[in-house]
């Protein structure tokens, strides 16, 4: 599959050929929803907390005599029961949300969407992302001058071109990622791709074997 490649002006220049291992995957729309559930509940941090009885401040000591007091009997005053005490079925940072998800298909859901992006026509390849310093008005010029879709665009950019990235980074609703960590959900959630000729390159040669 071959589409077009565009300048910092906008203009096209020319064509690449996408590789068909990566942009021509049939999709699978189960298989696209479990490697989303999969990178969600991996990336949860759990930060909730609630301390029991065994965590909160208090003496161990029985409030009272079990018997002779008329009061009722009591163990503990870190029990539930009482003010200051432990929090029953609270919320508790150590549960493990994680979930296991398969290398190889994980990968094949990523060429999906990535697959589904080109069929859209929102991956948009530029000759050359570089620039020569890091101003954020020069990078939203190139970014007007695209055929940009949809309100949020992500853009792939090798981790040595600082200043596009740099150049980027204050720019609202653009977020910046390298070849090699290109994940299912930043591509979702994105209106479009925007790669430059060597990070797709990069992408190509990180994902298929030669």
């Amino acid at each position: 599959m071959k589409v077009n490649v565009y300048n910092k002006e906008g203009k096209e220049v020319g064509e690449v050929e996408l590789n068909d291992a990566i942009f021509g995957v049939e999709a699978n729309e189960n298989l696209v929803h479990q490697a989303v559930v999969a990178q969600q509940a991996n990336s949860r941090v759990n930060l909730a907390h609630t301390k029991d009885r065994s965590e909160v401040a208090g003496t161990k000591k029985k409030p009272w005599r079990q018997k002779g007091t008329g009061r009722a009997r009591h163990g503990s005053r870190r029990s539930p029961i009482w003010v200051g005490g432990g929090i029953t079925f609270g919320p508790r940072n150590i549960r493990n949300f994680a979930k296991k998800f398969n290398k190889r298909a994980k990968r094949q859901a990523l060429f999906m969407t990535l697959t589904s992006k080109v069929a859209d026509k929102v991956f948009i390849v530029v000759d050359d992302l570089s620039i020569e310093a890091p101003k954020t008005k020069v990078m939203a010029a190139v970014l007007n001058a695209l055929p940009i879709v949809g309100k949020r665009t992500l853009m792939i950019v090798s981790p040595s071109n600082e200043n596009a990235r740099r150049s980027a980074r204050n720019i609202p609703f653009l977020d910046t990622i390298a070849p090699n960590s290109i994940n299912t959900v930043d591509v979702m959630r994105a209106g479009t791709i925007v790669i430059g000729q060597t990070e797709l390159d990069a992408l190509t040669n990180h994902f298929v074997k030669k």
